[in-house]
């Protein structure tokens, strides 16, 4: 009798230590991006925007890799994405219900 693997229960190759530390190099360089720009006075309030975007990359990374989420069911992916959509859609409200930005 053969048995035949479901897709989802398929699990893939764990990552590298070398892979690892690649990711590793990546958060770094690009925290030390977000360092640099925070000293560039000239950007104004253009700042905030860059930052997220980097820090959402960063997040993203992590997320992926350091959480495994990229080797998990995507239903997780979906759970945990689904929450920061959320919350970042609360704080948004936020800002414009206090009109923070007027």
């Amino acid at each position: 009798m053969s048995q035949e693997m479901n897709p989802s229960e398929v699990h893939n190759e764990h990552p590298t230590a070398g892979l690892y530390f690649r990711i590793a190099m990546i958060l770094s360089v690009v925290t030390a991006i977000e360092v640099g720009i925070f000293y560039l006075t000239w950007l104004g309030y253009w700042i905030i925007p860059i930052l997220f975007v980097l820090s959402a990359g960063k997040f993203a990374l992590v997320a992926m890799y350091y959480m495994h989420l990229k080797f998990d069911h995507k239903l997780f992916s979906l759970m945990f994405v689904g929450g920061f959509v959320l919350a970042t859609s609360v704080i948004f409200a936020l800002i414009f219900l206090f009109q923070v930005w007027l």
